[in-house]
Protein backbone atom coordinates (compact mmCIF):
# COMPACT_ATOMS: atom_id res chain seq x y z
CA UNK A 1 0.00 0.00 0.00
CA UNK A 2 2.82 2.83 0.80
CA UNK A 3 4.45 1.67 -2.42
CA UNK A 4 0.93 3.05 -4.65
CA UNK A 5 0.96 6.39 -2.04
CA UNK A 6 3.97 7.86 -4.18
CA UNK A 7 2.29 7.38 -7.21
CA UNK A 8 -1.35 9.07 -6.01
CA UNK A 9 0.31 12.45 -5.45
CA UNK A 10 1.90 13.11 -8.94
CA UNK A 11 -1.39 11.58 -10.52
CA UNK A 12 -3.40 13.94 -8.68
CA UNK A 13 -0.57 17.13 -9.72
CA UNK A 14 -0.98 15.58 -13.08
CA UNK A 15 -4.88 16.04 -13.55
CA UNK A 16 -4.73 19.30 -11.59
CA UNK A 17 -2.56 20.84 -14.01
CA UNK A 18 -4.50 18.75 -17.27
CA UNK A 19 -7.85 20.59 -15.54
CA UNK A 20 -6.20 24.13 -14.96
CA UNK A 21 -5.05 23.54 -19.11
CA UNK A 22 -8.11 22.99 -19.92
CA UNK A 23 -10.10 25.75 -18.27
CA UNK A 24 -6.66 28.32 -19.40
CA UNK A 25 -7.31 26.73 -23.10
CA UNK A 26 -8.55 29.57 -25.46
CA UNK A 27 -11.39 28.92 -27.20
CA UNK A 28 -12.80 30.05 -30.65
CA UNK A 29 -16.01 32.65 -29.91
CA UNK A 30 -16.13 33.97 -33.32
CA UNK A 31 -13.97 36.97 -35.24
CA UNK A 32 -12.42 39.60 -32.61
CA UNK A 33 -14.57 42.38 -31.93
CA UNK A 34 -14.57 45.32 -34.83
CA UNK A 35 -13.10 42.45 -36.86
CA UNK A 36 -14.43 40.40 -39.90
CA UNK A 37 -15.05 36.50 -39.85
CA UNK A 38 -13.33 35.00 -42.77
CA UNK A 39 -14.36 31.27 -42.94
CA UNK A 40 -12.89 28.67 -45.09
CA UNK A 41 -14.17 28.75 -48.68
CA UNK A 42 -15.98 25.67 -49.42
CA UNK A 43 -14.12 23.01 -52.25
CA UNK A 44 -17.66 23.25 -54.23
CA UNK A 45 -18.95 26.37 -56.36
CA UNK A 46 -22.47 27.25 -55.61
CA UNK A 47 -24.38 27.24 -58.77
CA UNK A 48 -27.42 30.12 -59.82
CA UNK A 49 -29.14 28.70 -63.11
CA UNK A 50 -30.35 31.96 -64.72
CA UNK A 51 -32.20 32.31 -68.30
CA UNK A 52 -28.31 33.19 -69.55
CA UNK A 53 -26.74 29.62 -68.00
CA UNK A 54 -24.81 28.66 -65.22
CA UNK A 55 -23.14 31.07 -62.75
CA UNK A 56 -20.93 29.82 -60.09
CA UNK A 57 -19.66 31.56 -57.10
CA UNK A 58 -17.14 30.82 -54.67
CA UNK A 59 -18.78 30.78 -51.03
CA UNK A 60 -18.31 30.55 -47.19
CA UNK A 61 -21.11 28.73 -45.23
CA UNK A 62 -22.36 29.93 -42.27
CA UNK A 63 -24.02 27.30 -40.42
CA UNK A 64 -24.35 27.77 -36.89
CA UNK A 65 -25.70 30.86 -35.01
CA UNK A 66 -22.29 32.30 -34.45
CA UNK A 67 -21.79 32.20 -37.97
CA UNK A 68 -24.87 33.29 -38.93
CA UNK A 69 -24.82 36.32 -36.10
CA UNK A 70 -21.14 37.37 -37.51
CA UNK A 71 -22.01 36.91 -40.91
CA UNK A 72 -20.22 39.71 -43.69
CA UNK A 73 -20.15 42.15 -41.02
CA UNK A 74 -16.69 44.53 -41.10
CA UNK A 75 -16.38 43.47 -44.33
CA UNK A 76 -14.72 46.14 -46.56
CA UNK A 77 -14.91 44.34 -50.05
CA UNK A 78 -15.46 40.85 -51.45
CA UNK A 79 -14.87 39.33 -55.06
CA UNK A 80 -17.86 39.66 -57.45
CA UNK A 81 -17.98 35.94 -57.65
CA UNK A 82 -17.57 35.48 -54.43
CA UNK A 83 -20.78 35.32 -51.46
CA UNK A 84 -21.67 33.92 -48.11
CA UNK A 85 -24.21 31.40 -47.67
CA UNK A 86 -26.59 31.19 -44.92
CA UNK A 87 -27.53 27.83 -43.98
CA UNK A 88 -30.64 27.74 -41.36
CA UNK A 89 -31.90 24.43 -39.46
CA UNK A 90 -35.14 24.52 -40.55
CA UNK A 91 -37.43 26.82 -43.29
CA UNK A 92 -38.61 29.63 -41.22
CA UNK A 93 -39.09 33.51 -41.25
CA UNK A 94 -35.59 35.02 -41.19
CA UNK A 95 -34.48 39.03 -41.21
CA UNK A 96 -30.90 40.02 -41.46
CA UNK A 97 -29.96 43.82 -40.98
CA UNK A 98 -26.13 45.25 -42.20
CA UNK A 99 -25.75 47.12 -38.41
CA UNK A 100 -21.21 46.97 -38.97
CA UNK A 101 -21.55 45.62 -42.40
CA UNK A 102 -19.89 48.48 -45.06
CA UNK A 103 -20.28 47.06 -47.97
CA UNK A 104 -23.66 47.19 -49.73
CA UNK A 105 -25.63 43.59 -50.63
CA UNK A 106 -27.51 41.58 -52.66
CA UNK A 107 -29.63 39.49 -50.61
CA UNK A 108 -30.96 36.46 -52.06
CA UNK A 109 -33.40 34.52 -50.07
CA UNK A 110 -33.87 30.51 -50.92
CA UNK A 111 -36.06 27.91 -50.14
CA UNK A 112 -35.86 24.63 -48.99
CA UNK A 113 -36.55 23.38 -52.51
CA UNK A 114 -33.21 25.31 -53.71
CA UNK A 115 -35.49 28.04 -55.47
CA UNK A 116 -34.96 31.85 -55.21
CA UNK A 117 -37.59 33.66 -53.03
CA UNK A 118 -36.63 36.82 -53.24
CA UNK A 119 -33.51 39.19 -53.53
CA UNK A 120 -33.35 42.32 -51.76
CA UNK A 121 -30.67 45.03 -51.11
CA UNK A 122 -28.96 45.81 -48.14
CA UNK A 123 -27.56 49.60 -47.37
CA UNK A 124 -24.38 50.08 -45.28
CA UNK A 125 -24.88 50.47 -41.81
CA UNK A 126 -28.59 50.09 -41.88
CA UNK A 127 -30.71 48.43 -39.11
CA UNK A 128 -33.61 48.03 -41.34
CA UNK A 129 -34.73 44.62 -40.94
CA UNK A 130 -34.45 43.14 -44.55
CA UNK A 131 -36.66 39.82 -45.28
CA UNK A 132 -38.41 38.09 -47.55
CA UNK A 133 -42.54 37.55 -47.93
CA UNK A 134 -42.10 33.96 -46.69
CA UNK A 135 -40.05 31.83 -44.60
CA UNK A 136 -37.23 30.50 -46.28
CA UNK A 137 -34.11 27.89 -45.46
CA UNK A 138 -31.29 29.71 -47.21
CA UNK A 139 -29.85 32.83 -47.37
CA UNK A 140 -26.97 33.98 -50.04
CA UNK A 141 -25.18 37.09 -49.44
CA UNK A 142 -23.52 38.43 -52.69
CA UNK A 143 -21.95 42.15 -53.51
CA UNK A 144 -24.97 44.22 -54.08
CA UNK A 145 -25.61 44.08 -58.18
CA UNK A 146 -23.96 41.15 -58.72
CA UNK A 147 -27.89 39.49 -58.81
CA UNK A 148 -28.80 42.32 -61.39
CA UNK A 149 -25.42 41.68 -63.84
CA UNK A 150 -25.34 38.05 -63.69
CA UNK A 151 -29.65 37.52 -64.41
CA UNK A 152 -30.30 36.50 -61.16
CA UNK A 153 -33.83 36.59 -60.71
CA UNK A 154 -36.85 35.06 -57.87
CA UNK A 155 -38.06 31.63 -59.24
CA UNK A 156 -33.88 30.32 -60.32
CA UNK A 157 -32.66 27.15 -59.20
CA UNK A 158 -29.45 27.71 -56.58
CA UNK A 159 -27.21 24.32 -56.51
CA UNK A 160 -24.86 23.67 -53.89
CA UNK A 161 -24.19 20.61 -51.75
CA UNK A 162 -25.24 22.13 -48.31
CA UNK A 163 -28.93 22.60 -50.07
CA UNK A 164 -28.94 19.28 -51.68
CA UNK A 165 -28.44 17.73 -48.09
CA UNK A 166 -30.47 19.86 -45.84
CA UNK A 167 -32.53 18.09 -44.56
CA UNK A 168 -36.60 18.61 -44.95
CA UNK A 169 -37.89 18.01 -41.81
CA UNK A 170 -40.54 15.16 -41.24
CA UNK A 171 -39.43 13.01 -43.76
CA UNK A 172 -37.32 10.17 -44.15
CA UNK A 173 -33.68 11.24 -45.37
CA UNK A 174 -33.13 10.25 -49.02
CA UNK A 175 -32.20 6.61 -49.68
CA UNK A 176 -29.24 6.69 -51.93
CA UNK A 177 -29.23 3.16 -52.40
CA UNK A 178 -27.71 2.47 -49.19
CA UNK A 179 -30.31 1.84 -47.01
CA UNK A 180 -33.43 -0.89 -47.07
CA UNK A 181 -36.80 0.14 -47.34
CA UNK A 182 -39.60 -1.34 -46.99
CA UNK A 183 -42.44 -3.49 -48.58
CA UNK A 184 -40.75 -5.57 -51.72
CA UNK A 185 -41.96 -8.34 -50.27
CA UNK A 186 -38.44 -9.19 -49.26
CA UNK A 187 -38.41 -5.95 -46.38
CA UNK A 188 -37.68 -3.18 -48.87
CA UNK A 189 -39.84 -0.92 -51.29
CA UNK A 190 -39.98 -0.20 -54.67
Amino acid sequence: MARFGWLKAPALCLGAVLALMALLRPTWSGPAEGQPMILPVDPAPLVAVTNRGERPFTIEIADDSGKRQAGLMFRQDMADDHGMLFVFEATQPVGFWMRNTPMPLDLIFIGQDGRIKAIRQGEPFSEAVISPDEPVRFVLELKSGTAEKNGIADGDLVRHPAIAAAPVPGEPPPDNGDAPNVNDGQGTAK
